[in-house]
């Protein structure tokens, strides 16, 4: 047999396993066995239905070694080797009981979360109520489509708080992947496993695009009226990033002894107390694109928001009017993060 043989004998059980997955008629199969059923709201009781127990690896490795036990034991007719195979048998079979129990009746209720930014990871907060007069333990809690899984050991008539870490890509809402909650205790002979969806989402805002687009000139409460920022006065009105051009006077000296990372910043001066800042789609720099667009206009509100500055936001029919504050810049990054996607 040559070598491209030996690879192509390899591969096919792989090639297998990829044409069952895909196959429509394993989707069928997994849907009449486990049931999915969708996000769920309120507390979640895992009744005996929904959870299911197989045998592990190890599980069937030591199926196999009782075959060859009971079959020594009857072609040498020794009564111990029947007495040692039926024994561990019945320990096994009781590990499946225990592993069953670890799991079943247990209360699953969402918790909170917390909105991020596109390409960092949310934190669902779920919550696990042992009803029961056991302690439970070695359970494994897995998002689809993450690969580390979160261990909790429920104690006996309390509950348990967990984060279940899952990274969002793009911006908008995302709803919280399904849950797979895992058991291998006591002896990892069993696995026993159960499904759960929350009905729990979370908001990402776009990804702050890089520094170095300057923020756009102040206005007044007219925003047709542009005027330029500390003409003529010398009241403070806040901090923003240097951009080329700026007068080294302006350079707020005390505000970036503050900063960790040294970043230029200039003075805003304004004889205005009504001075403001207005953030419209339409001042982003145009080859950026949309999306782009967005990142710089939540890189600006972040900015305005260091340099405690009165800003408004724009977005096409939608006007934001300017204020300042953590409110004030949730509902802005908010508005950027489901512009243009269906709520």
């Amino acid at each position: 047999m040559t070598f491209l043989d030996r690879v192509q004998n390899r591969a096919g059980p792989r090639r297998l396993r990829l044409y069952l997955a895909s196959h429509p008629l394993t989707g069928r199969i997994k849907k009449a066995i486990f049931q999915p059923r969708g996000p769920e709201a309120g507390e979640v009781v895992l009744v005996q239905r929904r959870v299911f127990v197989l045998p592990t690896g190890a599980g069937l490795l030591f199926a196999t070694m009782l075959v060859a036990l009971l079959l020594g034991s009857i072609n040498y007719l020794l009564s111990l080797g029947f007495a040692l195979t039926f024994l561990l048998a019945s320990i096994a079979w009781i590990g499946m009981f225990f592993t069953f129990r670890n799991l079943a009746h247990l209360v699953l209720k969402p918790g909170r979360v917390e909105p991020v930014f596109a390409g960092e990871i949310a934190e669902f907060g779920v919550l696990l109520r042992n009803r029961s007069r056991y302690d439970r333990f070695a359970l494994a809690l897995a998002a689809d489509g993450e690969l580390a899984p979160v261990w909790a050991d429920p104690p006996a008539g309390r509950e348990s708080a967990l984060s279940i870490p899952v990274r969002l890509t793009t911006r908008g809402w995302h709803r919280m992947p399904r849950i797979t909650l895992t058991t291998t205790f006591p002896l990892g002979l069993w696995r026993a496993w159960s499904y759960w969806q929350p009905d729990l989402r979370v908001l990402a805002f776009p990804t702050p695009g890089p520094a170095g687009e300057p923020l756009p000139r102040s206005h007044a409460d007219d925003p047709g009226g542009p005027e330029h920022i500390g003409k003529g006065s010398e009241d403070f009105a806040g901090v923003r990033a240097y951009s080329p051009g700026d007068s080294p006077r302006h350079l707020a000296w005390k505000a970036m002894a503050r900063q960790p990372d040294g970043d230029l910043l200039i003075k805003l001066l304004d004889g205005s107390s009504h001075s403001q800042i207005w953030l419209d789609l339409a001042s982003a720099p145009p080859h950026l694109g949309l999306e782009g667009a967005l990142s710089c206009l939540a890189r600006w509100i972040l900015e305005c928001e260091q340099g405690e500055l009165r800003y408004g936001l724009r977005l096409g029919q939608q006007i934001i009017e300017p204020a300042h504050g953590h409110a004030h810049a949730l509902e802005c990054l908010s508005a950027l993060a489901v512009y243009g996607t269906p709520r």
